[in-house]
């Protein structure tokens, strides 16, 4: 997994802890990457703030945070607004790779997930964020009838490394702070995996296929 290849890459998520969840370990493995994590929700959480800040440590990353709401009745954001915001996080707008949110969630269901991607997608699409290639997690839970799996048929499926992962469930267990037996810890993925695009039109054939918004 290692590669001397420098990107500048930015990493676009809801919440601080899915940039570990479905990418951690890919980060950790390019320390070579400079990385810029940009995370909408929390921001003036007490307890998770400090931690993101922490785990951009621990990644070898960079990052902001901004503080959409992100309640339990998930009132759904408005796409553009989400967009303008992760334009006002990121410290500049041409990146080698930019990683995000798949289109439809990576389990069954977060909004937050979904607006994140719609919203890359087409700041991507306007050339409002410019990059060669955009990555999507690529992970399902089945309609809730298993953990998030990281899917074996993405365009990049990544087994990681023992040493790696041990890294990556340490950083949601000892930074984040989340205990061994919280949903968090179980299915903290032991393989990633993404779906990659290279142009817009690759990608809009297969986001209209999996949209699920509003």
């Amino acid at each position: 997994m290692r590669s001397a290849i420098q990107k500048k890459v930015a990493v676009i998520v809801a919440h601080p802890d899915d940039e570990t969840l479905w990418a951690g370990g890919t980060l950790l493995s390019h320390p070579e990457w400079t990385c810029f994590v940009a995370c909408i929700c929390r921001a003036n959480d007490a307890d998770r703030a400090p931690r993101f800040a922490a785990v951009l440590q621990a990644l070898g990353a960079t990052g902001e945070m901004a503080d959409m709401d992100d309640g339990p009745e998930q009132t759904p954001l408005s796409i553009p607004v989400v967009a303008e915001q992760v334009l006002q996080l990121l410290p500049y707008t041409q990146f080698d790779l930019i990683i995000t949110h798949n289109i439809a969630g990576e389990y069954t269901r977060h909004r937050r997930h979904e607006e994140v991607s719609e919203a890359v997608f087409q700041l991507w699409q306007q050339q409002r964020l410019s990059s060669p290639e955009l990555w999507c997690f690529a992970y399902d839970d089945g309609s809730r009838s298993h953990f998030p799996l990281a899917d074996p048929l993405a365009d990049i499926y990544l087994p990681l490394p023992p040493e790696i992962y041990q890294q990556k469930k340490s950083i949601i267990t000892d930074i984040y702070g989340f205990s061994h037996d919280s949903w968090e810890a179980k299915i903290t993925p032991s393989a990633e995996a993404f779906r990659t695009f290279s142009t817009v039109a690759e990608a809009a054939q297969w986001l209209s296929r999996n949209r699920i918004l509003p």
